[in-house]
């Protein structure tokens, strides 16, 4: 009866409520002293409740979560996600003008073209939960923003102002070892970062710009922030940090032959260091992906992507570790090509989804596999296998430094 009264008193105060339980266990696939051999065991309750009034539109969203693999479960940091709660989304939605919508509050923000490559999405990413296996939706870390959408009639523009700094919820060598620029490094040597933290000082902004053009949809980007993950270190402190960061670039994305074809171009302005002559601070980049998905065969589609990155000042780069008699074997190349394919099946009446992400980049020689099954046992019954499965000849490459970490996961979702 308490259960079917509070039902009825949400949906007469307009009050959407659903959620799920999961648990979700992962284990690595090889032995090694950085971590620790499970690589997640957790039972987390998430609640997502929505509330539209005549003026407004109000959602909090948070889970609940027993991480017996967390070396800290009982504080609670809501930047990190760290901790037994996660608050995901927070927020109040207004339309003061017939062509503007506000949101203010916490929520997750995205925006761009790619699969699993992310230019002009500046918002951040939480790495660490992707890479151990929990589900997609926590690849995107939620912000404390004001975002603001507007629509005129020549184009649609979008901004986001983040008072504060919202960096990448990023690898620190607790959960997943990493290279730290000498060595791959775990739980023995934890990133330790000076990240800003001001408020209204150390704050972001970000703008799109975008319309349709026939089939076609066109967008210009611009971005002033940081580094969202550490993109540089104080060598008087030994802490890493995040510099100064500027992104500006455009996208397309429409239909081309039987398929959707993506286009996406970036030039990231790292302007604490525009001349490439600190080896301390990321170089400036320009980036450039494209990409093409259709379906091949009856439910089985295929998506392929080419991504490059260019070191803009590389060797300037080179010449200032050389002034300083520092090593330079592992500088990375001035390009770094990468290519992804992604298959997914879908079967059983489409309650079984099979997909497989891989990422190949042919000059470092490193990839990585994502292999995920989801069935759907009924309306509210879902269970997942998934991996994580990193590979490479050197351990200070982008992808190869993970290897270490190579894993799988299953998890069992009951939603409401």
């Amino acid at each position: 009866m308490g259960l079917l009264s509070t039902t009825a008193w949400l949906h007469a105060a307009d009050i959407e409520f659903h959620g799920f339980g999961e648990y979700r266990y992962g284990e690595r696939l090889d032995d090694q002293s950085l971590e620790d051999d499970r690589s997640l065991n957790e039972l987390r309750v998430q609640g997502d409740a929505l509330w539209y009034h005549d003026l407004f539109a109000a959602q909090l969203k948070g889970d609940l979560v027993c991480d017996d693999v967390a070396a800290d479960r009982d504080s609670i940091d809501l930047e990190t996600g760290e901790g037994f709660f996660d608050l995901r989304q927070a927020n109040i939605l207004i339309s003061p003008l017939s062509w503007m919508d506000l949101k203010a509050g916490r929520q997750v923000l995205t925006w761009g073209t790619g699969d699993l490559v992310f230019i002009n999405d500046q918002f951040p990413k939480d790495w660490q939960s992707f890479f151990l296996g929990r589900d997609v939706e926590y690849l995107k870390a939620p912000s404390d923003a004001l975002f603001v959408s507007m629509f005129p009639a020549v184009a649609n523009i979008d901004v986001a102002y983040i008072p504060r700094f919202d960096a990448d919820r990023h690898i620190t060598g607790e959960r997943l070892s990493y290279w730290n620029g000498q060595a791959v490094v775990g739980q023995d040597a934890v990133l330790v970062t000076d990240r800003p933290n001001d408020w209204f000082e150390d704050d972001e902004i970000a703008v799109r710009v975008y319309r349709n053009t026939g089939a076609f949809e066109l967008a210009l980007y611009g971005y002033h922030g940081y580094w969202k993950s550490p993109g540089g270190l104080n060598p008087a402190t030994g802490q890493w940090i995040f510099p100064g960061l500027a992104v500006y670039g455009a996208s397309a994305r429409g239909p081309l032959g039987n398929g959707i074809m993506h286009a996406e171009a970036g030039y990231y302005d790292s302007f604490d260091d525009r001349d490439g002559n600190n080896p301390f601070i990321n170089n400036s980049e320009a980036r450039l992906l494209l990409g093409y998905e259709r379906e091949i065969a009856a439910d089985l589609t295929m998506g392929v992507q080419y991504y490059v990155e260019r070191m803009l000042d590389r060797d300037e780069h080179i010449a200032a570790l050389e002034s300083m008699a520092m090593p330079i074997d592992t500088v990375r190349d001035e390009d770094r090509h990468t290519v992804t394919l992604r298959l997914t099946y879908l079967a059983m009446n489409q309650n079984l989804v099979l997909s497989c992400f891989t990422r190949y980049s042919p000059n470092e020689k490193d990839g990585y596999v994502k292999p995920t099954a989801t069935y759907k046992m009924s309306d509210r019954w879902q269970a997942t296998l998934g991996g994580n499965i990193f590979f490479g000849d050197d351990e200070h490459t982008f992808l190869s430094q993970f290897k270490d970490n190579n894993n799988v996961d299953g998890s069992v979702r009951l939603s409401f």
